[in-house]
């Protein structure tokens, strides 16, 4: 989508061409006040990139946002694009009053941790969208917030995360002037496209490390759970970041037959909404997939422990037979000690000493009850 040529996005939106506003009042020290808010070294760098273009070409790079504003009063048709890296608080409330935004949707804008949206405030747009980029070192996706405010002669980006790259966007813009002079709505598709093209590395590390993941499961190990559980936080928070652009495709193109775009832009939008219901596809896709593997890693862990408990059965089984047969003969052995350990007590009278028969029976007893107890645990197995 990158390489794709954009045609004229002004009817996307309702934004009318305002005529030019007052520049600011000077201070005494002859500098616009709201200059001297932003002039600041801490709020130069926040500011990434400020330029002023006429018919898509750059011409000024002002060096605060009041002096933005001023060059846009030397022209008609001319577009201010402002690129902000995580501003404060002074820094979106000093551009809210020198380009007339709205105040919730500044407030948004500081906050940050939006939902992608898509909201029209008369003649301005704001827009909020979540980039996504895969890290291969540590196999995890590091997600993005992106703010945009789109006026008549101004376009705004806020970025709160390293993702995505606008200078590419805007290096893109500016090599193509006729895409350009088309306003701020040019900026807002450009950057549309460039966050549903850094989706596409997102999609396929995850599904290498859903292949991971399956290999892990089948091997049998034990740590693979908790990756499945990540990975599927990960794959709820890119749903949550890829499926609102559906509905703010279908809002900018729901104004396509009332306002006149034509069938080449409708066919390049129509583009990003096909990739972007791909992507959605294949998360869902991963979601269940991710879900399915989930169940089958537990049966697969009860199928395990099923087979340790059956081994342990099985030994404890096999030492029940063991201490079986040592009881039996323990058992045998201890009646013979028990009728000769009556006869060995040191009594003068005791029945059958001074028999002649004494001694044989009671070797015969002891063989007598041995052959009877063998006999009996014979029979139950015990031996």
């Amino acid at each position: 989508m990158t390489e794709r040529r954009l045609a004229p996005l002004t009817a996307l939106t309702t934004l009318g061409r305002r005529p030019p506003r007052p520049a600011p009042a000077p201070t005494p020290n002859g500098a616009t006040a709201t200059a001297t808010v932003l002039d600041g070294s801490a709020a130069r760098s926040r500011i990434v990139d400020n330029a002023v273009y006429s018919e898509g070409r750059r011409v000024a790079t002002p060096g605060s946002p009041a002096e933005s504003r001023e060059e846009l009063l030397h022209g008609e048709g001319r577009l201010a694009w402002l690129g902000l890296y995580r501003p404060g608080p002074k820094e979106l409330g000093a551009l809210a009053e020198l380009f007339d935004l709205p105040e919730l949707a500044v407030e948004d804008a500081i906050k940050a941790h939006q939902r992608p949206k898509f909201e029209r405030y008369g003649g301005t747009l704001f827009v909020v969208l979540k980039a996504a980029r895969y890290l291969d070192a540590a196999e995890e996706v590091e997600f993005g917030e992106l703010h945009l405010f789109l006026g008549p002669d101004f376009a705004i980006t806020v970025r709160h995360s390293e993702s995505p790259d606008l200078t590419r966007v805007r290096r893109r813009l500016e090599s193509d002037p006729e895409l350009l002079s088309r306003g701020s709505e040019a900026v807002l598709y450009a950057t549309l496209d460039a966050v549903v093209d850094g989706y596409r590395p997102v999609v396929d590390g995850l599904a290498n490390d859903i292949d991971e993941i399956e290999t892990q499961v089948f091997g049998g190990d034990p740590g693979v759970s908790r990756r499945i559980y990540e990975l599927s936080q990960e794959v709820l928070e890119f749903q949550r970041a890829a499926q609102p652009l559906t509905g703010i495709i279908a809002a900018l193109t729901a104004g396509f037959d009332k306002y006149g775009v034509d069938e080449e832009l409708r066919g390049y939008l129509r583009d990003v909404a096909d990739h972007v219901i791909q992507v959605n596809e294949r998360v869902e896709g991963f979601r269940l997939q991710l879900r399915d593997i989930l169940t089958v890693n537990a049966t697969l862990v009860a199928q395990r422990q099923n087979e340790e408990i059956r081994e342990l059965t099985e030994t404890s089984i096999a030492q029940g037979e063991e201490v079986k047969k040592i009881s039996a003969w323990a058992a045998i052995l201890f009646a013979p000690s028990l009728v000769g350990g009556v006869y060995g007590m040191n009594f003068d009278h005791m029945p059958e000493l001074d028999e002649a028969w004494g001694y044989p029976f009671a070797l015969l007893l002891m063989v007598g009850v041995s052959l009877t107890l063998y006999l009996v645990f014979k029979r139950r197995d015990w031996i």
